[in-house]
């Protein structure tokens, strides 16, 4: 059974401990028979019809599209993503991509793109995926190649390939991110929605990842989209994605914590129950003190993930280093706490079918996607640097007042 008296701490309120319990509840009884790992893609579309049909997606969406609350409420995104995933990493993810495929609609896009495209995300009508990465450019969104060129006065055309998109082959929309050219670097990229239909946009070629997920990388040649269906303006697209990074960013440390709380209920249980020289493992103080460490891991990273997101919740304007720091640590803490776990198993944790071996492999891909660990040690860092000189700044001013 998994602990969750963390529901108590300031951090929440009622509608979250409501939501998380019966979110908990709905997915005991309906996401185990919506999965079959070797069907990914009719998996994640059944479960994005039940998430829908249960209304738990109207949480990735405003309020006046079909949602829960007016804007973004990212503790309740996170105890829904720690919840799936202790449940199944593919609920998780299905989830979870209904937010970011949509984030930037949500935050940038024009009132007449935001309801053509929201309540069917809500109502799990449709699927979406968010195409950031490239072959040459994935942490390093400035590098971008795909280019959107003018193509007439109410259009623009799309040219370049995107991959490791998650949903790809299935999505019915996709918000994609190209070379606009206002200016160099991160400053000249656009956004835009791009329909899955849409000539142009092709499928190249399906990915296999050693925790099966829907992925693919993508092809554009020509693809010609209207402007009306650009997200914020012109140049605006590296504010796009990170202002959407800032809001889902934290949420990845909160699927990491799902598969930590998981992987500790399951060591716990096997350890109380398994025999060795005549006694519970559990007796055993090497055992004891991975329990420990795990346990203590946890919830350090139950602190960070939640105080990114209660912070992000009372208005501050940006979380970049507080959700740097909860998705760095809780996803490096998480493949800790489950690899002591598949050691606490012995045999049984390499083995096909037990659980804690799924679990070792769902989080290896946590450590990388949305900025890998080393990414978001570099961000941290900038962050800080960047508030020492704010404060050198202002020190200087109050000292020229005197």
């Amino acid at each position: 059974m998994i602990d969750a008296s963390f529901l108590s701490w300031p951090f929440f309120e009622d509608r979250h401990r409501q939501f998380a319990g019966e979110l908990n509840a709905w997915a005991t009884r309906e996401v185990k028979p919506l999965v079959d790992h070797h069907d990914v893609d009719a998996s994640c579309r059944r479960l994005v019809r039940s998430l829908g049909e249960g209304g738990w997606l109207k949480a990735v969406v405003p309020q006046a599209y079909g949602g829960l609350t007016p804007s973004f409420d990212v503790r309740t995104l996170c105890l829904a993503r720690e919840t799936l995933a202790s449940h199944e990493g593919l609920a998780d993810f299905a989830f979870a991509m209904q937010g970011l495929g949509t984030g930037p609609i949500t935050l940038f896009g024009s009132d007449a793109i935001k309801e053509q495209y929201l309540p069917p995300v809500a109502r799990g009508d449709a699927i979406a995926a968010f195409a950031l990465s490239e072959p040459e450019a994935g942490s390093d969104v400035a590098a971008m190649s795909t280019t959107a060129t003018p193509d007439g006065p109410d259009h623009v055309r799309i040219d370049g390939v995107k991959t490791w998109i998650s949903n790809g082959g299935i999505a019915d929309h996709y918000v994609v991110f190209a070379r606009s050219g206002e200016a160099p670097g991160a400053k000249g990229l656009s956004a835009y929605v791009v329909d899955a239909q849409n000539p142009g946009l092709s499928i190249e070629n399906r990915i296999d990842v050693i925790a099966p997920h829907p992925l693919a990388t993508l092809r554009f040649e020509g693809c010609r989209v209207p402007l009306a269906k650009r997200i914020g303006g012109p140049g605006e697209g590296f504010k796009v994605a990170m202002a959407t990074l800032d809001v889902f960013r934290s949420t990845v440390g909160a699927a990491a914590l799902g598969l930590a709380r998981r992987a500790l209920a399951e060591a716990l249980q096997h350890a109380s129950s398994r025999k060795l020289f005549g006694a519970p493992l559990s007796d055993l103080q090497m055992t004891q003190g991975s329990l420990a460490d795990m346990a203590t891991g946890v919830d350090s990273a139950a602190l960070l993930v939640y105080r990114a997101a209660w912070t992000k919740d009372q208005g501050a304007p940006r979380v970049t280093r507080e959700a740097a720091m909860a998705k760095m640590y809780a996803t490096e803490a998480a493949q800790s706490v489950i690899d002591k776990a598949v050691q606490i198993f012995g045999g049984l944790g390499v083995t096909k079918g037990v659980k804690v071996e799924e679990l070792y492999r769902e989080i290896r891909a946590l450590r990388i996607y949305e900025g890998a660990t080393e990414v978001q040690k570099v961000v941290i860092a900038r962050e800080l640097v960047k508030m020492l000189e704010g404060q050198r700044s202002r020190d200087l001013d109050t000292a020229s007042n005197r």
